[in-house]
């Protein structure tokens, strides 16, 4: 048997070069240094209560893995105990739980919005949004970033162009690479004057902001045409995503969403752990105001640096060109920060930027400290 041609996978090989050429490569690198670059807001990824959940619920007999799909028995009592209590907490009529905030985000854009129908997006939102956009039934259309009027006259334009379905407007409540926040109140309004649904992407807002970590959406929860993400794998510490909304949402995504019903169902232990960390938002106030401290200061010692104060746990440090970026994180790095730098396609052209994440696991010293050393390399 003749073994394969080389040549096979040159196309790649030489889109890897082309990619390297331009510092664009990216490549997988040890968990190492302070922690300014992860989206364990509250710190409980690593904290005793996850764990414990975790063996409580082995020495309780649930398994390790589903063992299939949620609708070819996956379907465990934790998947179930889960949704219930997160539809409790965040004040939504139900909730249906992802293996991943990516998953849910694809599935939800490729799966709701109708032929006829029409999505608005904002300009930044995530990548998964955009992978479910290139699924979906219905075309997309962009708004200017944060932007209501925006959002308002492409449902207008489009309506005078004769559209005549239901207008999906897609964004985010805190946006993951600048830190701010979406003008929810706005955007709600513009979703009520058009008969539109309006899909809420809480995944850095989740645990940090609103009563009891509700996210900066809770007050639109449990309305008609609000359907907002909930991510498990940043401030809750474990892994998934929770799709909050009206049933026939849920129950739509189970009978057509392909993303839900040809996935194995995430771990059970998972479905505890996140169980675990939805009662520590109620239980440890704490948290929060720590980190909302921690912000306040770190805004303080880093602004004069050309970092920018967001009001969020995420702080831009904007470099420009994508070398510069990766050679100012690579010196923070090489003194023990783990900060990383963020290049286009991420981020638009020209923005390339270290992305400073504040958590738990850092204290103001480590901050204090940072900053000394990027005054220096600046």
């Amino acid at each position: 048997m003749t073994a394969p041609s080389p040549a096979l996978l040159r196309p790649h090989a030489d889109d890897l070069d082309r990619l390297a050429a331009i510092g664009r490569r990216r490549r997988l690198v040890p968990m190492t240094g302070i922690d300014f670059a992860s989206n364990d807001y509250l710190g409980l990824a690593g904290s005793a209560r996850l764990a414990g959940a975790v063996r409580d619920a082995l020495a309780r007999g649930v398994a390790v893995g589903a063992g299939g799909s949620r609708l070819l028995r996956g379907n465990h009592a934790e998947h179930d105990a889960l949704e219930a209590e997160a539809a409790a907490f965040f004040g939504s009529e139900s909730a249906l739980w992802f293996s991943s905030g990516f998953a849910a985000n694809a599935a939800l854009l490729a799966t709701l919005p109708q032929k006829g129908d029409l999505i608005v997006h904002d300009a930044l939102v995530h990548a998964s949004a955009h992978e479910g956009m290139r699924l979906a039934r219905a075309p997309a259309v962009k708004a200017a970033h944060n932007d209501a009027d925006a959002v308002e006259d492409a449902i207008q334009a489009w309506r005078g162009d004769g559209g005549t379905g239901t207008p999906w407007i897609a964004v985010e409540s805190l946006y993951s690479m600048d830190g701010d926040r979406a003008p929810l109140t706005a955007l709600a309004a513009v979703a009520e004057r058009h008969d539109a649904m309006l899909l809420i992407d809480e995944a850095h807002a989740t645990g940090v902001f609103g009563p009891d970590g509700r996210g900066l959406a809770h007050a639109l929860e449990g309305r008609p045409n609000v359907v907002t993400l909930r991510t498990c794998g940043k401030a809750l510490g474990a892994e998934g995503a929770l799709v909050c909304g009206p049933a026939v949402v849920r129950e739509f995504l189970v009978n057509r969403a392909r993303g839900f019903i040809f996935s194995t169902a995430p771990s059970p232990l998972m479905a505890a752990a996140v169980r675990e960390g939805l009662r520590m938002l109620a239980d440890e106030p704490e948290r929060r105001a720590r980190l909302a401290a921690l912000i306040d200061a770190a805004a303080a010692l880093l602004a004069p640096l050309g970092v920018k104060a967001t009001g969020s746990q995420i702080l831009p440090l904007i470099v420009g060109e994508d070398v510069a970026a990766m050679r100012l994180a690579e010196g923070l790095q090489a003194a023990g920060f783990d900060v990383r730098g963020i290049r286009p396609p991420t981020v638009a052209a020209g923005t390339a930027r270290l992305r400073i994440s504040l958590t738990l696991n850092v204290t103001l010293d480590d901050v204090a400290a940072l900053a000394g050393v990027l005054g220096r390399l600046r």
